[in-house]
């Protein structure tokens, strides 16, 4: 059966100088989202939480219980299979006030089957310099499940072990500006390239006047902008309603090793080049016998070990690619071959490393 390799081919960049909106091009310097991270129970699990033999959830629900003037044993950890140790993470959007929310996302950290039907207790979301920023809580949504039997035997589906809650974090603290307003706005390229600073700055400086953008290097330019605030928010508006043509890029071909999908955009070309593509196939196959002696021989009934090997070779036209060819023309000169994505890896390397392929090769 022949593989559909353009089911794995995407196109990334349909068309080349296409105008798009500035904010989509650039970064604002110091306009930026801060990772948190936490440490909480997941509780109400039927059965799929934690073993005993992962203490440090048994360690976290005895102090949770503490904190509620339940006092156990020491010596004696609760143990239950209806809680899981999670940690949980969430991302703290720029310029966030206290009273908004965020998703969170749960990952189970012991041995928890499923966390399928649990909720999360409060849990403190702390930033890099360990203070707490936000507070998590409520009903996981998750994507998985599993289903065990009584002989051992189970079937899983998906991941169960992690889910989300949407809008399950409240912000209790915002991020303190370290500087205060500059007279400059700095814009970084989020793909660096000279034509593409070139036009951002024309464009801010046919709109602003000249002089107001400049281009230190091919991924950082500076904008003049207002100190007053809201000055400054009419500035950045007119900013973001910028329409800029994006400079032309490098093309590319990702690999993806683990998923053998393989990825390129419209802009791949090819040289002249001719392509034959071909496989042997050898299967050996090992059959027991029995060697039985003729009537009246005295011998012996002795088993023997029967090989049997079997080569094929299947044959494959050579593709021939005029020059310029386009990624089209590609797709269905590797369909014709009945190449797999593994395959298609193999004779795209072969092209790039006969100078016949006009792209960059990534592997991920």
């Amino acid at each position: 059966m022949k593989h559909c390799i353009s089911a794995v081919l995407l196109l990334l960049c349909p068309l080349l100088l296409q105008a798009r909106p500035l904010l989509d091009l650039v970064d604002i310097q110091g306009v930026r989202d801060n990772q948190l991270v936490g440490y909480g129970l997941v509780v109400g699990l039927p059965g799929s939480g934690d073993k005993a033999q992962i203490r440090f959830a048994a360690q976290s629900l005895n102090n949770m219980l503490k904190q509620f003037g339940v006092q156990l044993d020491e010596n004696s950890l609760p143990k239950s299979k209806n809680v899981a140790a999670v940690a949980v993470t969430a991302t703290l959007p720029a310029n966030a006030s206290p009273g908004q929310t965020m998703d969170v996302t749960i990952m189970s950290l012991g041995d928890a089957k499923s966390l399928h039907g649990g909720s999360l207790m409060l849990t403190p979301l702390r930033g890099v310099d360990g203070k707490v920023y936000a507070l998590a809580q409520g009903n996981l949504v998750v994507g998985g499940l599993n289903a065990t039997g009584q002989n051992g035997s189970s079937v899983t589906v998906n991941v169960p072990t992690a889910g989300i809650i949407p809008s399950g974090a409240i912000v209790e603290r915002s991020v303190q500006q370290l500087y205060e307003p500059a007279a400059q706005v700095v814009l970084n390229l989020k793909q660096p390239n000279y034509q593409t600073a070139r036009n951002v700055v024309t464009a801010i400086n046919q709109v602003f006047g000249p002089e107001v953008a400049r281009a230190e290097h091919k991924g950082k330019l500076v904008v003049s902008a207002p100190v007053d605030a809201n000055s400054r928010i009419t500035f950045m508006s007119m900013l973001q309603d910028l329409n800029v043509e994006e400079g032309s890029q490098r093309p590319r071909v990702v690999f993806n090793s683990r998923t053998g999908t393989v990825v390129m955009n419209d802009v791949v070309r090819v040289k002249r080049a001719a392509v034959s593509h071909g496989s042997l196939t050898i299967t050996i196959s090992e059959q027991q016998g029995v060697s039985q002696p003729l009537p009246f021989s005295n011998g012996t009934t002795t088993p023997v070990q029967n090989s049997g090997v079997d080569v094929q070779e299947r044959t494959a036209n050579m593709m021939l690619w005029p020059e310029g060819s386009s990624l089209e023309a590609i797709v269905q000169a590797i369909n014709a071959l009945g190449a797999t994505p593994a395959e298609l890896m193999s004779i795209l390397i072969a092209l790039d490393n006969a100078g016949a392929l006009d792209a960059d090769l990534l592997v991920i």
